[in-house]
């Protein structure tokens, strides 16, 4: 069996949740780093984890690691590895990626180097002094760190959060795999009523639907590699058969409401989209009237920040409102956050007990943790 290795970017505080992910799909030699997460892999490994990975943003195909502190020594790496192996004779293999904190630091130069290392081995594999590149793409990508060169292909093709379920968004979205993140870290499993009282565009509620059911979130997309021709077309098969088998189906109680009745409208369409509108409502609702009466339940949620959609002080003016109804309501319920407000705690009126630093975006942010303590508050 073939023994490939893969690279999953993540956004940054997320690479430990991205790592458990692969861990329980039994993905051997997991190992989070900041900003990414690798491991080793089969051929079927690479269908596998790009349908189920809620936190990953992509899956990389590493083809090759070498040393390079000049462009001669870029050029040979690349040209010795064997790229025939991965991309035919038509194949498209355009260049992208990254260098930091290395002798080569240009971008464009680094791009045509490789793109001429790659053509030149392939066009002497292949007998050809044109390559065509008429045929499936083979996105190539580098990483170079300290004068260390990684060169990948890219299976994905658009990035893992983009699920296919949202055309049409609102203000400042929220990233689908952060989204997941912020489900998986309030520790909801399905059991419990779960509400976002600002959800705009519906996209917490609907990942926290897909991990209720269990259900894979690249079902409904394509993937670059589904088109590769050295990857049995039938592991995608095989791999979307498994992860259907391993749905649940049960009755599950999963709420949205925002102020705004045009983003409730998406959110509505984007529901359906996902396939998950039996168990997800969204309501016209106002967050600082928000109640519940049922003993035990999740918030999960993501308010307006005040730099991106308010100005400062009426972010403040909603986090204490918000904080007092969230402090109304039974004790067995428990509160996730998601803000960049530097003052969030004190606003909201309660010292978070978990705070985790999270990206949305390049904005840095936390998620302010809280359980109901009717002493403390």
């Amino acid at each position: 069996m073939r023994e490939l290795e893969l690279l999953i970017p993540t956004l940054f505080g997320l690479e430990g949740l991205c790592a458990e992910e692969l861990r329980r799909l039994g993905l051997p030699e997991v190992k989070a780093e900041n900003g990414r997460v690798g491991c080793k892999a089969r051929p079927e490994d690479i269908a596998r984890v790009n349908l189920n990975l809620r936190t990953g943003e992509r899956v990389l195909l590493v083809v090759g690691r070498y040393h390079a502190a000049d462009f001669e020594a870029l050029f040979e790496g690349a040209k010795a590895l064997p790229w025939e192996d991965y991309i035919p004779r038509e194949g498209a293999f355009p260049v992208k990626g990254h260098s930091l904190n290395s002798q080569l630091h240009a971008v464009p130069a680094i791009q045509a180097v490789l793109k001429k290392a790659l053509a030149a081995r392939l066009g002497s594999k292949y007998g050809m002094d044109t390559l065509p590149e008429s045929g499936a793409l083979y996105q190539v990508q580098f990483s170079i760190m300290h004068d260390e060169v990684t060169l990948m292909l890219d299976t994905s093709g658009a990035g893992l959060h983009k699920r296919g379920y949202r055309a049409v968004g609102v203000v400042a979205p929220l990233r689908e795999t952060l989204a997941a993140a912020m489900v998986l870290l309030s520790r909801y499993r399905g059991r419990d009523p779960f509400c976002d009282p600002f959800c705009g565009s519906g996209t917490i509620a609907i990942e926290a639907a897909l991990i209720a059911k269990n259900r894979a979130p690249g079902l409904n997309r394509a993937f670059s590699a589904q088109r590769w021709r050295w990857l049995d077309s039938g592991l995608w098969l095989q791999a979307a058969d498994e992860a259907m088998d391993k749905e649940f189906h049960g009755d599950y109680d999963i709420w949205g409401g925002d102020i705004d009745p045009k983003a409730v409208a998406i959110a509505r369409d984007n529901v359906v989209k996902a396939d998950v509108e039996d168990v997800v409502r969204f309501e016209v609702a106002d967050a600082t009237k928000f109640h519940r009466e049922a003993p035990v339940g999740r918030v999960v949620t993501n308010p307006p920040y005040g730099e991106r959609i308010l100005e400062k002080r009426e972010a403040e003016e909603l986090y204490r409102a918000f904080g007092k109804a969230v402090r109304a309501l039974p004790e067995g319920w428990k509160v996730s956050v998601l803000s960049s407000h530097t003052e969030f705690e004190r606003t909201f009126g309660r010292t978070a007990e978990k705070k985790r630093k999270l990206y949305n975006g390049m904005l840095k942010c936390d998620l302010f943790q809280y359980g109901i303590n009717r002493r403390r508050n």
